[in-house]
């Protein structure tokens, strides 16, 4: 699983926090934090500005695989593709090569023992800007004000909730509520908000046919939240729900969901439904892209076909080179 974080963790205290939050109470926290929020960072805004991401849909459109390519200031990789090497030694090492392999944009996956500026500092010697994190809902207004902080000072354009998971329709309304309040704080220190699904938002029945993705998607605020679509679930979902055509029902999601889309995990699945590095798996990304393209790419691989460095390099060089 992409959590980004620890998933599990972070989701048992999302599931406590149920029992003893009161959503109106957190609302109001939130707002309360929102303009602490504005008066903490303005001047690390002011001094660090997140850069902004050019449009992917530049250049002439046509059929998939004969017009547009992803521009390589748009492509980012998910940390959580490297976890196995980033640490001790192995960080420094492994930021260092995606710098050479071309990467100019991370996802981060927490920050390694180092502080938001010391990480935007070394990152910056590299060429690399941590343009977006996962990072899971706030168990308090205070926490809300510390993420946001961090993620101003890292240069960040976006944070994302990675996973949230359960069969009870009134925590993914809970869910929704919150991360619309978090966004709302978001926006005002310039940062975008957005949510990362996996396949089950798009298989589990919470009664009468209704989903999380139902939910998400009719909930969330679309001038607040955007989605980050992780293609290899999204794929997976339309194979759970038994969709006839699983890219289909992928273009299908983001052309249908009333929040904007702005970027994409990039991830390849293989012929069994496992996870494959880029371009050696069965999606079509071309004719996604194509359909949709985004701000970001960002090139993950939950289990590396041979080294995570492999396949982040393969990732690189794929995204660099596709047509749509």
């Amino acid at each position: 699983m992409c959590f980004g974080f620890d998933g599990a963790n972070e989701l048992n205290k999302s599931l406590d926090g149920r029992k003893n939050l009161n959503r109106r109470n957190f609302l109001r926290g939130a707002l309360t934090a929102g303009a602490g929020a504005g008066l903490a960072v303005a001047g690390a805004s002011s001094a660090m500005a997140a850069p902004g991401l050019s449009s992917a849909t530049a250049g002439p459109g046509g059929k998939p695989g004969q017009g547009r390519k992803v521009p390589p200031g748009l492509i980012s990789i998910q940390l959580y593709t490297l976890r196995s090497i980033m640490r001790g030694d192995g960080v420094d090492a492994t930021f260092e090569a995606l710098a050479d392999y071309g990467y100019t944009k991370v996802e981060l996956a927490g920050l390694y023992g180092r502080t938001p500026a010391a990480m935007r500092a070394y990152l910056d010697e590299l060429g690399i800007t941590p343009s977006s994190s996962h990072d899971g809902i706030s168990s308090s207004p205070a926490a809300l004000q510390s993420k946001i902080a961090g993620a101003v000072t890292l240069g960040q354009t976006y944070l994302n909730v990675p996973y949230l998971a359960s069969s009870v329709a009134d925590d993914w309304r809970l869910w929704a509520d919150q991360m619309n309040a978090e966004a709302s704080v978001a926006q005002a220190a310039g940062i975008k908000y957005g949510y990362h699904n996996h396949a089950h938002e798009f298989t589990t029945d919470l009664g009468g046919g209704l989903t999380p993705w139902d939910i998400l998607t009719t909930r969330l605020d679309p001038k607040l939240v955007h989605l980050e679509v992780d293609l290899y679930w999204a794929v997976t979902g339309g194979v759970g729900v038994g969709a006839a055509d699983p890219v289909q029902f992928a273009i299908d999601v983001i052309k249908d969901a009333p929040q904007k889309v702005l970027e994409y995990h990039v991830k390849d699945r293989d012929v069994a439904g496992g996870f494959a590095d880029l371009g050696t798996g069965t999606i079509d990304f071309a004719r996604i892209f194509d359909a949709h393209p985004v701000k970001l790419y960002a090139v993950e691989n939950d289990q590396p076909d041979v080294t995570p460095l492999q396949s982040a390099e393969v990732g690189y060089n794929y995204l660099r080179n596709v047509r749509f």
